[in-house]
């Protein structure tokens, strides 16, 4: 595995990445919620990488992983924007950006920051505007009246914790709504079983973007993680049959 470095963004907040060189375009993996770079699609990849000579970069977002900062303090425009000073400062040429749950989301506006730059996108479980579809009436007013939603979570020990400010800027970011402009080639895995991300929203999502080459892959057995070997072997051949000719 690559070691572990830091780059600061303007106001001094150190930002946790891993950087791999090797031959374009570079592979960047953004985490899900309450997740970081250590986890198992993004080590793999990790692996793939260097067994192939594949430029990639792996990166927490503030107040996650080994990155400074709180995560309670973390919007999807906060990081979003750390992502955007991370392949900005750290990578040079063309990207192909890997979003897992939540990064599928980020992924995308990243994406519409950085047209002339990315090459291909890859969704794992993408949830976009989960602000809007996720959330039930109940939630939303606890959300308003205490700042914040705490809730158990089946992936740690720690709740599952959604601040309004996060919340907000979900809603100022949701896309779903109208045409995605990109146009590069989309390719969306997603598990039939996810209990947290309905594969509809992969279908919706394939229906928005402007382009032409947009794939899904759905997965019968699949959960949300899609972190099986065989769900990480689909994940890699995806990744290989975009590259050839990027």
């Amino acid at each position: 595995m690559t070691e572990i470095a830091f780059s600061s963004r303007p106001d001094g907040c150190r930002l946790a990445y891993a950087s791999r060189a090797g031959a374009g375009p570079t592979i960047v993996f953004l985490p899900g919620y309450m997740s970081d770079m250590e986890g198992s699609k993004a080590l793999a990849l990790d692996t793939w990488a260097e067994r192939t000579g594949r430029a990639m970069l792996r990166l927490d977002y503030s107040g996650c992983g080994m990155s400074d900062g709180a995560f309670t303090e973390g919007t999807l425009n906060i990081w979003r924007d750390d992502v955007l000073h991370l392949i900005d400062t750290l990578t040079e040429g063309p990207l192909v950006l890997v979003g897992s749950s939540m990064g599928g989301w980020l992924m995308l506006l990243v994406a519409l920051a950085r047209r002339e730059r990315v090459r291909a996108l890859i969704g794992i479980a993408a949830a976009p505007d989960f602000t809007a579809w996720g959330f039930g009436d109940a939630q939303k007013i606890e959300l308003r009246a205490h700042g914040k939603l705490e809730e158990a979570s089946e992936y740690s020990e720690d709740p599952y914790v959604t601040t309004l400010a996060f919340w907000e800027s979900g809603e100022a970011n949701r896309l779903l709504e109208r045409e995605v402009a990109l146009d590069c080639p989309v390719r969306l895995l997603h598990g039939q079983n996810d209990a947290d991300v309905p594969w509809s929203i992969s279908l919706r999502l394939a229906e928005r973007l402007r382009s032409a080459d947009v794939q899904v892959t759905l997965v019968k057995d699949g959960d949300h993680r899609l972190s099986r070997d065989a769900d990480i072997a689909l994940l890699i051949a995806t990744a290989e049959r975009l590259l050839e000719t990027r």
